[in-house]
C-alpha cells in the first residue's frame, strides 16, 4: 500500500484533533475513558499522517485540544510508545516516532506475509456484493491514474487494502497491520511522490482485485505478496535520497 499523505510540520498540532474537545464543556475526561479516547484520536492522526515524524507530542496542549486529563494523555502516550507509533525520551517528552528506511523494508516484509493472508481469506469469503465493490473500486483507480488524480488513487488504495481486510475476516491480522501501518507513513508519503508509481501500483491492484472477486485465495495471496515486494523495491531504489536527506 502506498498513497499520497500530508503532514504537519514538525512542531504543529493538527486543527481536527482539537475538534474532540468540542462539547466537552463538563470538563477533561479523565481515567480510562480519557485514555481510550486520546489514544484512538492520536492513533488516527499518525495514521493519516496528519503528525509528521520526529513531530513532538506536548502533553498540556495536545490535553487540551482532545478534552481529556494530562494523566490519561501520558497514559495514551505510553500505549503508543508500545505500538512503535510514539517514543518517549528522558527529560525532554515524547514524540511521533520516525522509522529508518531499513525498518520500514523490515515492516513490509511483515506486511507481506499478513496482507498475502487477509487477501487468501477474503478470497474464500467473499460475497457477490463484496466483489461488486471491489471490482468498483478497480474501475475508479483505472479513472484516477488516467486523470492523474493522486489524492484520489491514494485514499482508493488505502480503501482496497482495508476492504481486503474486513472481507478477510481476520480479527487478529488486522489488527497487526494497522499498527504495523501506523509505521510507514512518511516512507509511503515519499514513495508515493515519486513520477510512474500509480502506473507501476494499479495493475497490481487490479490482479489483487481479480484474484479475490473471482474467489482464488492461492492467487490472491501470490498477487499480494507480488504487490508489496514490488514496494519494497521501490523503497530500496529511493536509498540513495534518503541517505542524502538524513546526513543534512
Amino acid at each position: 500500500m502506498d498513497g499520497v499523505i500530508e503532514t504537519s510540520g514538525p512542531d504543529e498540532v493538527p486543527a481536527g484533533l482539537g475538534e474532540v474537545a468540542t462539547g466537552l464543556a463538563s470538563g477533561p475526561v479523565a481515567g480510562a475513558i480519557g485514555r481510550r479516547l486520546a489514544v484512538e484520536r492520536l492513533r488516527q492522526a499518525i495514521l493519516a499522517g496528519e503528525m509528521a515524524p520526529g513531530q513532538r507530542l506536548v502533553e498540556e496542549e495536545l490535553a487540551g485540544m482532545l478534552g481529556v486529563t494530562r494523566a490519561s494523555l501520558r497514559a495514551a502516550l505510553f500505549d503508543l510508545a508500545a505500538d512503535g507509533l510514539v517514543e518517549r525520551i528522558p527529560n525532554r517528552g515524547a514524540r511521533v516516532r520516525a522509522v529508518t528506511l531499513d525498518e520500514a523494508v523490515a515492516t513490509t516484509e511483515c506486511r507481506m506475509a499478513l496482507e498475502g493472508l487477509c487477501a487468501a481469506k477474503a478470497a474464500e469469503r467473499v460475497t457477490e456484493s463484496d466483489a461488486i465493490r471491489l471490482r468498483q473500486l478497480g474501475e475508479e483507480m483505472q479513472r484516477c491514474v488516467a486523470d492523474g488524480e493522486l489524492l484520489k488513487y491514494s485514499a482508493l488504495n488505502h480503501e482496497l487494502h482495508r476492504l481486503v481486510r474486513e472481507i478477510s475476516g481476520q480479527a487478529v491480522a488486522t489488527s497487526l497491520l494497522e499498527r504495523l501501518n501506523g509505521q510507514l507513513v512518511r516512507h509511503q508519503f515519499q514513495l508515493s511522490l515519486r513520477p510512474g508509481r500509480p502506473q507501476a501500483s494499479l495493475p497490481e491492484h487490479l490482479a489483487i482485485i481479480a484474484a479475490v472477486a473471482g474467489r482464488r485465495p492461492a492467487e490472491a495471496e501470490d498477487a499480494t505478496r507480488r504487490h508489496l515486494s514490488s514496494v519494497i523495491s521501490a523503497l530500496l531504489d529511493q536509498q540513495p535520497a534518503q541517505s542524502q536527506e538524513e546526513a543534512r
